[in-house]
């Protein structure tokens, strides 16, 4: 799950880890009176969507404007405002689509000496969490590590005791840093560290962290991703998700407790098991095709939750043809089997429909397929099944 900036910088700021002070605004006049609320001859004037890189996006309707920009008075926060607000930002990881702009977060400027990078991740070679720290703040860390891996630090911390100090002493002086800048920086990546184990986090990055102008650190931006199944330890973070940021059918695949992620291919793929949807994909891509999602309903999905499956998928318009692809063990084909002719009443298929399936309950799944009257395509196995669906595409 991810969240805004605003929101994990309040959650920095309730643990300690320094960020400016900044008003949230869903409205120009709130952006003015953030302005002249917080009093300060420079603020900052940012867009809040689900996505890195805003400062060197740009907004469709204003080409010119980026989605962070400095303003010195009232009404250059007015004017930026009223482009910013209910316009589409796109940045790198937008995508060309974009996403709406609803809320900007006002926030003062800073005295700023030196711009890192700092993150934590799983890096799952290591096999636990990782911090990672750069001189190259506001860049994206990908371009340093492909560009400049040289500039990269990383420091591998346990989920017991969090980033030691010694640990974060080391970093310190490798970036150079001295006197009471080193202290300050002990103290906030141990923070910070300790934030990622106790809040379950997927990610936090801070891009940039700066180095103000007395030596201390702040940070100046923030992005935190939460693990989805630890979400049932920290109840009220439901209350941070801003469902206008995802995809309606992840949404609606979440609520049926189904496993979805679209891609960008035409086929369709209901599997169960999310190492056969894996071995599906890429049978499908070395066949000749695209696939358009992943979705697992799992081993032990219920009629109901099939049919949802089903409605996700054909509403999707890139999705051509639909492969189903059932090994059963605790889901049974017989009930993939009935789902599918259900779905094929409340929903309709208006595209081919490739099945393959095998495990318990088979031949009668087979038969009842077989007497359906229905146009469906069987396949004996899952080399035949990739290259029927492929095939249907060009027929």
């Amino acid at each position: 799950m991810k969240i805004h900036e605003y929101q994990a910088k309040q959650l920095f700021r309730e643990a300690g880890i320094p960020v400016p002070e900044g008003i949230i605004a869903k409205t120009v006049d709130e952006a003015v009176a953030a302005f002249e609320k917080l009093d300060r001859p420079l603020v900052v004037v940012k867009s809040q969507i689900h996505a890195g890189g805003r400062g060197k996006g740009r907004f469709k309707e204003h080409p010119d404007q980026p989605g962070v920009v400095l303003a010195r008075s009232a009404e250059e926060v007015r004017d930026n405002a009223a482009r910013m607000l209910g316009s589409t930002l796109v940045t790198i990881q937008t995508g060309a689509e974009g996403k709406q702009v609803n809320t900007l977060f006002i926030e003062q400027g800073l005295d700023i000496a030196q711009e890192l990078y700092l993150g934590c991740v799983v890096d799952r070679e290591v096999g636990g969490p990782v911090l990672i720290l750069s001189t190259e703040g506001g860049m994206e860390i990908e371009v340093v590590a492909h560009e400049s891996p040289e500039k990269i630090l990383s420091e591998p911390f346990s989920i017991h005791t969090g980033l030691l100090g010694f640990q974060a002493r080391k970093l310190a002086f490798k970036l150079g840093m001295e006197g009471k800048t080193v202290r300050h920086a002990e103290k906030f990546l141990c923070q910070l560290s300790r934030f990622f184990i106790d809040n379950d986090c997927s990610m936090a990055e801070i891009n940039p962290l700066v180095i103000t102008g007395d030596g201390e650190l702040v940070a100046l931006d923030a992005k935190i991703s939460f693990d989805d199944n630890a979400m049932f330890r920290h109840k009220p973070f439901d209350e941070l998700r801003d469902l206008s940021e995802e995809d309606p059918a992840e949404v609606d695949a979440g609520n049926a407790d189904l496993s979805y992620v679209k891609l960008d291919g035409n086929i369709g793929c209901l599997v169960n098991g999310a190492g056969l949807a894996m071995s599906t994909m890429d049978l499908i891509k070395h066949h000749g095709g695209e696939p358009a999602n992943f979705l697992d309903v799992g081993g032990g999905a219920n009629v109901d939750q099939v049919s949802e499956a089903f409605r996700i998928i054909l509403a999707d318009d890139h999705v051509k043809a639909v492969l189903v692809n059932i090994f059963g063990g605790i889901m049974k084909c017989d009930t993939i089997v009935t789902a599918l002719l259900e779905a094929y009443e409340k929903v309709g298929f208006t595209v081919p429909l490739v099945v393959r399936l095998e495990g318990t309950n088979v031949e009668i799944a087979r038969k009842m397929l077989a007497e359906s009257g229905r146009d469906i395509i069987s396949a004996t196995d899952l080399t035949d099944a990739a290259q029927k669906v492929v095939a249907t595409l060009s027929s």
